[in-house]
């Protein structure tokens, strides 16, 4: 098997974007706890044009996130991994697993509760700390399980997407809405008309975003239209849809992120912080990344294979997708991202994200060290 070019371009951007995540994460929750705790956390809320800088960073930001995600799926889709039904199926069936199985023990601890609107916070994976975590294996990690884990984060978070898009809507302008729709609609009319010019896509982009924030439906979705709607052509190095990708991967990689982790886990822990850790709302993020994820994405793709459905590949075994599922388990980006969407009690939000930090160490250390022991031989470099 081989990899492409930009697939293994984003590959590596992500995997030291993660180490990078796991350094600024720390760095911020040491200071969110130091006596520097109130300036820290109050500039995060300072206001900036009637919201907050934290508020701009999600919904701003991190719409050219879902971006690079949109762009790297309709790669795939087009001419990578996913584009070969019978190579799509096991991440895919996975990636279904591993949404389904956690939403629906979270669910089970809090379903009728004031904390239920919190199920999709456990549905998510984060590319960038997954991948991160796995590159520390070093060469003795075949190829396939990186494409594996790689294709299953980008469907969990394509999941994430239509979850937020669905579930995470309270109020729709609708005159908003279709405006912003209709603005997706040009630039399609753009790509039909084969105009390859970025310029026009990226001004459209930044008018659909602005007309989508203020529609009620989560303006990140935008992110993920407009990948769509820029011209992929023959997918080779000229075409606008691999140039715009290939320029994203390390600002999203080492600007976005890491600013999104910084402003989001400066989180000021109390005391009684573990006393937290016993209610419904925590226990359904922990028990859903640290067992429900490696279960469902195991038992779904086990079950596939079994039924014919998918294959696993020749240089894996069934152990291996068990390590990729407790890696699949890091929430962290997207987890929060659905948390400040789900919850407003500064409370709930704050005692989640702590969940979220516990959960994802926990799944990825196992992960680590799963696959540590099970991958024993390297690999050659490809």
């Amino acid at each position: 098997m081989k990899l492409t070019k930009l697939f293994s371009e984003f590959f590596e951007s992500e995997k030291a974007g993660g180490l990078i995540l796991v350094f600024v994460t720390i760095i911020s929750l040491l200071l969110a706890n130091s006596a520097w705790q109130t300036g820290y956390i109050s500039f995060w809320n300072t206001d900036l044009g009637g919201h907050s800088i934290v508020h701009w960073i999600n919904d701003g930001l991190m719409a050219i996130f879902f971006l690079l995600i949109g762009l790297e799926l309709e790669r795939e889709i087009y001419d990578g991994e996913l584009s070969d039904l019978k190579n799509a199926s096991l991440p895919i069936f996975g990636a279904i697993g591993g949404i389904l199985v956690p939403a629906g023990i979270f669910a089970l601890l809090n379903f009728g509760t004031p904390t239920q609107a919190g199920t999709g916070i456990p549905m998510a994976t984060d590319i960038a700390f997954a991948i991160g975590i796995l590159s520390l294996l070093g060469n003795r990690v075949p190829l396939s399980l990186k494409v594996f884990l790689t294709a299953l984060a980008i469907i969990d978070d394509l999941g994430a997407i239509i979850i937020i898009a669905i579930f995470y809507t309270t109020s729709i302008a609708f005159v908003n809405l279709f405006i912003a729709l209709g603005i997706f609609g040009l630039l399609l009319v753009l790509n039909r008309l084969k105009v390859h010019n970025l310029i026009p896509y990226i001004i459209g982009g930044i008018a659909m975003w602005y007309f989508m924030l203020n529609s009620g439906v989560h303006a990140t979705i935008t992110g993920v239209l407009l990948a769509f709607a820029v011209p992929f052509g023959n997918g080779g190095e000229k075409s606008p849809s691999y140039i715009l990708q290939h320029f994203l991967h390390k600002p999203v990689a080492f600007f976005i992120l890491p600013l999104f982790a910084i402003a989001n886990t400066c989180i000021a822990i109390g005391g009684d912080w573990q006393n937290s850790l016993t209610h419904a709302n925590s226990l359904g993020i922990m028990l859903g990344l640290v067992m429900g994820k490696p279960l469902g994405i195991f038992l779904f793709s086990f079950i596939a294979a079994g039924l014919g459905l998918c294959v696993l590949p020749g240089d894996l075994k069934w152990k291996n997708i068990i390590g990729a599922g407790f890696l699949g388990g890091i929430g962290f980006t997207m987890s929060i991202f659905i948390t400040l969407l789900a919850f407003s009690d500064a409370e709930i939000i704050n005692n989640s994200k702590i969940a979220i930090l516990i959960a994802s160490v926990v799944a990825g250390t196992i992960g680590f060290l799963w696959l540590k022991f099970t991958l024993k031989t390297p690999v050659e470099e490809i």
